[in-house]
């Protein structure tokens, strides 16, 4: 039986990702997109932090609703926000950062974190730290975010946003650093890096697939003939 996997994303450019890395898989993705909650959060003073808790946590059990096997969260800022305990639901949720947070882990050499969005650096940096915390692991991290670059994906400009990645990633290889990128906005730049230099690029979306696909069981679609 196909698997349907509910994903909320903060940004419609997030779908693409998920779509392409799971589209060899017998399954179905259904999305839900609200780009306003994080708007109100960083920009209204006003919205409190109980109001941005009580947004998600009716997002989330609206999802559960539509009869998916799972619901995966893409925003590290929603994943924050979120407070499981308030929710009234069986459906298990799928949090982006944690498989990427593991794989961090359990690497033992300084490790460098690049990011595009200041505005994901807190969150996910205090998840990680949590993370790291809770399972006694001990980071030696460098976060960097690429200056003035965020914007151009916001703006639609995906050429000239991978390229700015790809100019400094290209650059911070030649320091002989532990790499990753943490937003999936990131990954094809860094990907495409990757082949280029032979370097190994650690990435949220790969780390993310592998889990998928073993806690849902999930199966490869037939080749056509």
């Amino acid at each position: 039986m196909k698997k349907k996997l509910g994903c909320l994303h903060a940004h419609y450019s997030n779908i693409e990702y998920i779509e392409n890395a799971l589209s060899s898989y017998e399954m179905e993705l259904v999305h839900f997109v609200d780009p306003a909650l994080m708007y109100r959060v960083t920009s209204d003073e006003t919205f409190k932090t109980e109001d941005a808790q009580m947004k998600v946590k009716e997002q989330i059990e609206w999802i559960a609703q539509c009869h998916v096997d799972a619901i995966l969260i893409t925003c590290t800022n929603y994943i924050a926000i979120l407070q499981e305990e308030q929710l009234s639901i069986s459906v298990p949720i799928i949090k982006i950062d944690e498989p990427y947070f593991e794989y961090i882990c359990h690497r033992q050499q300084p490790q460098t974190i690049l990011f595009t969005n200041p505005a994901t650096v807190n969150g996910t940096m205090e998840r990680l730290n949590q993370y790291a915390d809770h399972r006694k692991k001990s980071l030696d991290i460098e976060v960097t975010v690429i200056n003035n670059t965020f914007e151009l994906i916001m703006q639609g400009q995906k050429q000239e946003y991978n390229q700015e990645i790809s100019n400094y990633l290209k650059k911070l290889i030649e320091e002989d650093k532990a790499i990753s990128v943490a937003q999936l906005s990131m990954v094809v730049a860094s990907k495409e890096v990757e082949v280029l230099t032979s370097t190994s690029i650690i990435n949220p979306l790969d780390t993310l697939i592998s889990y998928i696909v073993r806690e849902l069981k999930l199966e490869k679609k037939s080749a056509v003939m």
